[in-house]
């Protein structure tokens, strides 16, 4: 009898590419590749699969689905979002959808304060000033914000979110602000943070920070309204999805001084081209989307959703199920 057939679209890190090697009860088909597999290729590829093992970079409709064929089971995505995934095609077609949540959390928290310390003290400029050779110290160039005395403010205050303001907590923040879709008051109490309104945040916070999944209610959120909002001295760390910040509009904060610097691990697209104004900006610091990119964390997500897609292939409840 011929074993199910699990399509996997990248390449994993080691110790989980080991394991998805080392599977006798699947059939393994993969792009092996670090890099994206083509859209050609993905729909060649996950034909008569009964598994897909996906990436954030995968676009996941009807053309995929109908691609798939009637074999199809699971969708198990390397990843916590899943606004690359139409979440209710998925469901007309009867499959389970598994994603990897927890597992990166301390990861994402730690680049979103990497990003944070790097645009408050102007680190990128600082860079390009010893990769040049020029300079020295001066006291009264290059001047960054510290963070004693002010207040942060935590956009989307789930898991990562709470992490972030947790790491961030001991630099001196007088206050914590946080703005979600409910009050979490069992998380927010060991920090003293406080449930406010969006437009509130962005008009007393010092150093912004975005941690929200990508919907509908977030895509743009942050655009020239919200630049207008925000402290002159402001800075924006957007580690959570490339779309929820209008890029025009924050090119333009920049270049006018409606905020002092931003930082972004996200994107669009990604990676952005390097002669884009944001890359090349002086205060904006990009970092090629690498939130969860540590040996650890990046083996977590795999091993999880090589857990899912094999729980979804034999009829077994999957370990982290997105409920549609």
């Amino acid at each position: 009898m011929a074993k199910p057939i699990l399509f996997v679209t990248r390449e994993l890190p080691a110790e989980a590419q080991q394991r998805l090697e080392s599977l006798t009860s699947v059939e393994v088909r993969q792009h092996k590749s670090v890099s994206a597999i083509s859209r050609h290729d993905l729909l060649r590829g996950v034909h008569d699969a009964d598994g897909l093992l996906c990436m954030l970079s995968d676009k996941i409709n009807e053309e995929l689905l109908q691609a798939c064929g009637k074999s199809l089971k699971v969708i198990s995505t390397c990843s916590v979002g899943y606004d690359h995934v139409d979440t209710q095609k998925v469901k007309e077609h009867g499959l389970l959808l598994g994603y990897t949540p927890d597992v990166l959390t301390d990861a994402t928290a730690d680049t979103t304060v990497l990003l944070a310390l790097m645009a408050s003290r102007r680190a990128k400029e600082a860079l390009d000033i010893v990769n040049s050779g020029q300079g020295g110290f001066s006291l009264s160039t290059g001047l960054g914000m510290q963070f004693t005395g002010k207040t942060l403010g935590i956009v989307g205050f789930g898991r990562i979110g709470c992490a972030t303001a947790h790491r961030l907590a001991p630099f001196g923040f007088s206050r914590i602000l946080y703005t979600a879709s409910r009050p979490h008051e069992e998380r927010a109490r060991p920090l003293s943070a406080l449930h406010v309104p969006l437009a509130q945040l962005l008009e007393e916070s010092d150093l912004v920070c975005i941690c929200c999944p990508l919907n509908q209610q977030t895509t743009n959120m942050f655009s020239r309204e919200a630049f207008m909002k925000m402290k002159r001295t402001a800075i924006l760390v957007n580690s959570a999805r490339g779309a929820i910040v209008n890029q025009e509009d924050l090119l333009e904060a920049l270049e006018t001084g409606r905020i002092f610097a931003a930082g972004l691990d996200v994107t669009v697209p990604e990676p952005l081209p390097a002669d884009h104004p944001l890359v090349r900006h002086p205060k904006c610091v990009v970092l090629p989307h690498i939130g969860s990119a540590t040996e650890e964390t990046r083996n977590a997500m795999a091993n999880l959703a090589i857990d899912n897609a094999l729980a979804g292939i034999f009829g077994k409840p999957l370990k982290a199920q997105v409920q549609q």
